[in-house]
């Protein structure tokens, strides 16, 4: 079965420019949106009509009450963000986690699924499930697919490569389009990550912002004047290997002190597990130290410390406005934000600007997020695969 069409691919380039805005921006009064794309009102009333006409847009009631002396109250432009629908997927090596979602990104119900079998075609089984389960009521106006995976994907529908799975050169996208008969668009999954929180997240109202992720790794993403920076080696995970304390241990490539010996959940663990002489979890090591044990304490006051000069070194490079701190092993920083925050500031210049510093936790569901925002973006830009 085809997928439906969107509203937005008859759009001109004008006309995508203003729904654009009001998308990511809105709802926005007339005057604003004028302002913001520096439109004079008549060209914008032009631009306006054949997007309320087709239902790109729509005019909602202001709860703001007018003048006295009455007259028609002001109506702001805004997208239905419920007339389309779209699946994000993030996919690891044990398990897949799906997201529906509006046209802003927003959940609307969840599923996940056991992943057993690396073999391709038996996880484009999985992930058609969840696209059959999710869809529901609304299979209808689901537009497309976002799925992401720790990895490097290549031309947005192919996996480059994907270690947990064991996989290189695999046409993910294809495949799953043929099973489920819609677009799939496939991304880094820091990169969707990334551009939900510029579209419709922590970084909506800033132009500049990094995400500094910590879990089986250590990742890093940016978004500089408002765009994703992106490149070849993106996938790679390379500032896992940044160096943060000459005399750390080494992580299993051999890099001695770089950010994944010291920051990834397995090092944690593995540093505290040989440090008490008994197997502990990553959650266990941060529970004894919260609880004041002195070993464990100081193993995750280091981490938390070297965390602080990672940060802070991204900062001083990238000079965002804003930084945000998740990842499945983010409650090191939680546990050790005095910590974390002095180190930051001990490898800031005393004038700098205070570093706008937000922790998010980790949760499955905004990474599937992250992959649905991409697919949005693909369909409101027209450039699908």
């Amino acid at each position: 079965m085809p997928a439906p069409a969107s509203r937005w691919k008859s759009l001109s380039a004008s006309e995508r420019r203003v729904a654009l805005e009001v998308l990511v921006r809105g709802p926005l009064a007339r005057t604003e949106l004028a302002q913001r794309l520096g439109l004079s009102t008549p060209s914008l009333s032009r631009l306006t009509k054949p997007l309320l006409d087709l239902g790109v847009l729509h005019e909602v009631d202001d709860a703001e009450p007018v003048a006295r002396g009455g007259g028609r109250p002001p109506q702001p432009l805004d997208v239905n963000p419920r007339l389309e629908h779209f699946v994000g997927i993030k996919l690891t090596g044990t398990r897949a986690y799906a997201a529906l979602t509006d046209l802003r990104a927003g959940i609307i119900r969840a599923a996940d699924a056991r992943v057993d079998d690396h073999d391709p075609q038996a996880v484009v089984e999985v992930l058609a499930g969840l696209v059959h389960d999710l869809n529901g009521d609304t299979a209808a106006t689901v537009l497309a697919i976002g799925v992401g995976l720790g990895g490097m994907v290549v031309e947005d529908v192919r996996v480059g490569r994907a270690p947990f799975l064991g996989w290189r050169d695999v046409d993910l996208g294809p495949q799953l389009t043929a099973r489920t008969g819609l677009p799939v668009v496939l991304a880094n999954d820091l990169d969707a990550l990334m551009e939900a929180e510029h579209w419709f997240g922590a970084g909506r109202d800033v132009t500049n912002f990094a995400a500094l992720t910590i879990g089986a790794g250590v990742g890093c993403g940016l978004v500089v004047h408002d765009r994703l920076v992106h490149g070849r080696d993106s996938g790679l995970g390379l500032l896992g290997h940044f160096p943060l304390d000459p005399l750390g241990p080494a992580c299993p490539d051999g890099h001695r002190g770089c950010a994944n010996a010291l920051l990834s959940m397995d090092a944690i663990q593995t540093q505290a597990s040989l440090a008490t002489g008994r197997a502990l979890e990553y959650d266990e090591v941060l529970d004894l130290a919260q609880a004041g044990d002195p070993i464990t304490d100081q193993i995750v006051g280091n981490a938390a410390r070297a965390f602080g000069v990672l940060v802070a070194d991204v900062a001083n490079i990238a000079q965002p406005e804003r930084v945000v701190l998740t990842g499945e092993g983010i409650r090191l920083a939680e546990v050790g934000w005095e910590r974390l925050v002095s180190s930051i500031r001990e490898h800031r210049n005393a004038e700098a600007a205070e570093l706008d510093l937000l922790l998010v936790k980790d949760d499955p569901t905004l990474w599937a997020r992250g992959a649905a925002a991409v697919a949005i973006q693909r369909t409101v830009l027209d450039t699908l695969p």
